[in-house]
């Protein structure tokens, strides 16, 4: 147990009061009992409350003792950025300490995500002796739904789904008690007065422990179970039956994509896994394949990794326990669709996947994704348990007015910020699928709601295609327009707060395929930038990209397209058959002939192509990235070689045509001539970063863009750039889900140029 003082000494003698107003993540974690149970060990007399700031103390006296503990005991969900002072008068000052009741206001503060159950709510959910023994949404001030629950601020009962559900006598007491460790925690409840489960299949309805049951029997059966969580559903099912998993990817339309598992025993598992997987946020962390046995093959085939979540609500620990197994908890959707969230589009969206549903009756107002992570800290995917935590601006970024960030059309997230902080939304993904775009404008209607976030200026990638575009556009707001690897590079620059007037820096910015400066498709970039402007410095050569969009999902055409650049005789070599067994001749002609074969510098695309003459590619991808994830697996699992491949720079730029030689022309193994794939054009963009940096006599450079998150190429950059200061993306994921925040970066800088926009 924590011992605080009892007494603060420099509290006696003075009549003047002081006001706190605590600025942080302290509104839905326990702050405010917390608070008043200090005052009562420090025999302190005023007040505290929630209000759109964040939370506000009167206190009759100064404390020195106070302020140290507030920081030093602050609850485990709770974090205070900051504690403002401000001298008062009371007019009667009070005789004790009271929890008033919420003020409402603008909103400046932050909200809690939702949070894993606790060690202490997982004690009582598992004890027979509890009143709320087996009850699947048991919470407190440390854990449960927060973000998904609310509909307003200040975080209050009535201002969730919660206020369906009045408290029973007992949650009541409780509720109202501020040495209760439910005190004024919103989702409390019990068998008596909350949200229920239920079962639902064709020939079966039940409800409460009943339905419980009926879930676990038809896992056990090989079963399709849809699983309804604190942000969407899951697909479960049985992760040692190999039928099971089989048939829930033929049912799901997901040929080969990983599996997430659902695991309770974790002893194979390494520490720094352990550390992300037992947080509040309680993530998706990817981890050896080796460390989980057991499972079916088909759970992630190919691949050298597997994703891993220990149950983050008591509904999960329940059906996990009971179960006694590792199960499969993939999204609850088809393929194509966004994952559902309420009962009756589940039940109509899974009819033809689930053989059973296990519902129940608390609403879901925010869709939340699993967070994804690894074992390194490196996020994947940014969302359960993560989102709504603020972002903090880099030095030079101050007072900003609301912008409206909108990201991209792929793993999309928005942004806003305002003051000195951003709020990045969830993981919303693919904004064409159908449904999509219903879910981000409830989501973006909800977040403006909740922060009374009225936009001043909305920023759109610079593509004038995409469905984002054409929903910033619609906004009739003023408008900022992006390239996309420049919010590439600035959302990596503002994570490690390089600030404003810090300079330029050399970003090498790798991805698929993204809108450069005068229409052209980058995606193998060097660019010279700060948070105001970009300069093309160079890159890959741009390389058709045969059939257009096709190119993106037919690795063998991306293959075709480099031979026809720069290997002159590529049919001799037996690397390029994947190629020649297609109607290949009409689409050299187009290439040719500039026919539906636009120019793109991508550097996802070259992975394809040596992934299709590896013959380690689909013949068409199911999943974006796959052709590139199992090359980088083939690489990894062989490990470093020696080689004579290399990607050597002519004139500053690199030479593709040397590269084709010499790799096709070296005929080693398959997992050796992977590895040296990547080897060789680390290396290669590497020196090419260097000669800019040097040209420019700039010594920090930014590594950015999807392609990062593959990590023998994360790991050879750095190697090779050993001698800079090299910035990865880290808390936030390398690919397009980080877009909007570097959009948001970017329109401040303007604006603090141009106020006038």
């Amino acid at each position: 147990m924590r011992l605080l003082p009892t007494k603060d000494p420099s509290s006696e003698g003075s009549d003047h009061g002081v006001a706190l107003r605590i600025r942080g993540k302290v509104q839905g974690v326990g702050f405010r009992p917390y608070v008043w149970q200090l005052a009562q060990r420090l025999q302190l007399s005023g007040d505290v409350c929630n209000d759109g700031a964040g939370v506000l103390v009167r206190l009759t006296r100064h404390s020195d003792a106070f302020l140290s503990a507030l920081h030093q005991y602050c609850p485990p969900l709770a974090r205070i950025d900051r504690v403002e002072q401000q001298a008062m008068r009371w007019p009667t000052p009070p005789q004790g300490f009271t929890i008033r009741h919420s003020d409402v206001s603008a909103m400046d503060t932050q909200i809690a995500p939702d949070a894993a159950t606790c060690p202490a709510c997982l004690r009582e959910l598992n004890n027979p002796d509890d009143r709320r023994y087996r009850y699947p949404f048991i919470n407190c001030t440390h854990c449960g739904p927060r973000f998904t629950i609310i509909r307003a601020m200040p975080y209050d009962r009535p201002a969730t789904v919660m206020a369906a559900f009045p408290l029973c006598p007992s949650c009541h007491d409780e509720y109202y008690n501020p040495m209760d460790r439910r005190f004024h925690a919103q989702p409390v409840a019990c068998t008596d007065c909350g949200p229920q489960i239920f079962w639902h299949s064709a020939d079966q309805h039940l409800k409460g422990e009943n339905a419980l049951q009926q879930a676990v029997a038809a896992l056990r059966a090989g079963n399709i179970v849809a699983v309804k969580g604190l942000g969407g559903f899951h697909l479960a099912v049985d992760a040692r039956n190999h039928a099971a998993v089989q048939r829930l990817r033929l049912r799901k339309r997901r040929p080969s994509k990983p599996f997430a598992v659902m695991v309770a025993d974790t002893a194979g598992l390494p520490a720094e896994a352990l550390l992300h997987l037992t947080s509040a946020a309680a993530p998706i962390v990817l981890v050896e394949q080796t460390a989980v046995t057991g499972l079916s093959a088909a759970i992630a085939p190919g691949r050298n990794e597997i994703g891993v979540m220990l149950p983050a609500n008591p509904l999960q620990h329940l059906l996990l326990q009971d179960f006694g197994g590792p199960l499969v908890m993939t999204s609850g959707n088809l393929n194509g669709l966004p994952p559902a969230i309420d009962n009756q589009q589940a039940l109509v969206e899974l009819a033809d996947i689930a053989d059973g549903w296990l519902l129940h009756n608390r609403a879901i107002l925010q869709r939340m994704d699993d967070s994804v992570m690894r074992a390194s800290g490196e996020m994947l995917r940014r969302a359960r348990g993560l989102v709504p935590d603020a972002l903090a601006l880099p030095p030079g970024f101050e007072n900003l007015p609301p912008i409206l960030a909108l990201g991209g059309d792929l793993k999309n997230t928005f942004c806003l910020a305002r003051g000195e902080q951003a709020v990045l939304s969830q993981y919303l993904g693919d904004l064409t699928q159908n449904g999509s775009e219903a879910q981000w404008r409830r989501a973006l209607k909800l977040m403006c709601e909740i922060y009374n976030f009225i936009p001043q200026r909305v920023v759109i990638d610079a593509h004038p295609a995409w469905h984002s575009t054409r929903l910033g556009r619609e906004m009739a707001l003023p408008l900022t327009e992006v390239l996309h690897h420049h919010a590439h590079a600035a959302a990596c620059m503002a994570e490690h707060h390089w600030p404003l007037t810090a300079g330029k820096v050399i970003a090498l910015a790798l991805d698929g395929i993204g809108y450069g400066a005068n229409g052209q498709f980058w995606g193998g970039e060097c660019l010279r930038v700060d948070y105001r402007d970009c300069q093309h410095l160079g890159g890959l050569p741009p390389v058709a990209l045969p059939g257009g969009d096709l190119a993106a999902h037919q690795p063998w055409r991306n293959l075709l397209a480099q031979c026809e650049a720069f290997v002159p005789d590529w049919q001799r070599y037996p690397e390029t058959t994947v190629v020649c067994q297609q109607n290949w001749q009409p689409l050299a002609k187009a290439i040719k002939r500039d026919i539906n074969a636009p120019l793109a510098s991508s550097c996802g695309r070259l992975f394809d192509a040596v992934a299709a003459a590896l013959g380690c590619a689909p013949w068409q991808q199911s999943y974006e990235g796959e052709a590139a994830c199992l090359l980088e697996t083939l690489a990894i699992d062989h490990g470093p070689c020696q080689h004579p491949v290399t990607l050597p720079l002519v004139n500053g730029q690199p030479d593709m045509a040397t590269f084709w030689r010499q790799w096709l022309g070296w005929q080693s193994s398959v997992p050796a001539r992977a590895w040296a794939f990547h080897d060789a054009l680390a290396r290669g963009l590497a020196n090419l970063a260097r000669h800019h940096a040097r040209l420019q006599n700039i010594t920090t450079l930014v590594c950015c863009g999807g392609v990062l998150h593959n990590r023998l190429m994360r790991a050879r950059l750095a190697f090779y750039l050993a001698d800079f200061q090299v910035f990865f993306p880290q808390q936030l994921p390398a690919g397009d889900a980080a877009l909007s925040f570097g959009q948001a970066l970017i329109a401040a800088a303007h604006l603090m140029t141009n106020p006038q926009g």
